[in-house]
């Protein structure tokens, strides 16, 4: 049984006294350590997948698996106690909260951990050192590039050390070199910390550095 496991899942939406259909029927496994390229036309429903193996939503039926725990049917109040353990999300936009420093954003997660202050401090300088930003704990958001601002924003997704790294379109906002660099990031937290990765993306080139890319449309996966 793979770490990740997505079993006949369908997911529809209701959109006043109609259903609309995202995914269909949907089965999929990923193993530990693998570093999975999700792609496919806008609308397909690639952030719908990516969301419900997070536990940011529940399918409409079927069985989404994470590291042994049946995480559709989990209640939301123990969804969130599990995502706060095993999920590290990783968006387009970064998300920082701009009047926190880049240690202080990178913090925000481990805040839901029984730990001491000593203690989160410093797994969150290793975060940023893990990340090339060692030096820039006390910037702001505004005093960053946005390259540097998403290195944040990944120091803040491994912090707590999870399970899976959930990325959805890490590169989208970014311009050519700060792309790459993000991207060469991914591939050592998967080759290095052995990280499992599913990345969502529309470019091609960045779905060269998953070891597997899977296309999905219209709520049906192909490789």
């Amino acid at each position: 049984m793979g770490l990740v496991t997505v079993t006949n899942v369908h997911k529809e939406y209701r959109r006043d006294t109609q259903a609309v259909p995202v995914l269909a029927g949907l089965s999929l496994e990923i193993d530990a350590g693998d570093f999975v390229g999700l792609m496919g036309p806008s609308g397909s429903g690639k952030t719908t997948l990516l969301n419900l193996i997070g536990g940011i939503d529940q399918p409409t039926s079927g069985d989404v698996t994470v590291n042994g725990d049946a995480i559709g049917r989990m209640k939301p109040r123990d969804l969130a106690r599990w995502r706060s353990r095993h999920i590290g999300y990783i968006f387009q936009l970064y998300n920082l909260i701009p009047v926190l420093t880049a240690i202080q954003n990178v913090e925000l997660p481990l805040l839901l951990v029984k730990m001491s202050g000593k203690e989160r401090l410093e797994r969150a300088k290793h975060a940023l050192d893990i990340v090339g930003l060692g030096d820039r704990v006390g910037h702001y958001p505004r005093q960053l590039s946005g390259g540097q601002e998403q290195r944040v924003a990944i120091a803040r997704a491994i912090v707590s050390d999870p399970t899976l790294l959930l990325a959805d379109e890490p590169t989208g906002d970014l311009d050519r070199k700060s792309g790459e660099e993000i991207l060469q990031l991914l591939e050592r937290l998967n080759q290095e910390f052995k990280k499992t990765i599913i990345m969502v993306t529309h470019d091609p080139h960045a779905a060269e550095r998953a070891h597997r890319v899977l296309h999905l449309d219209k709520g049906v996966l192909s490789n």
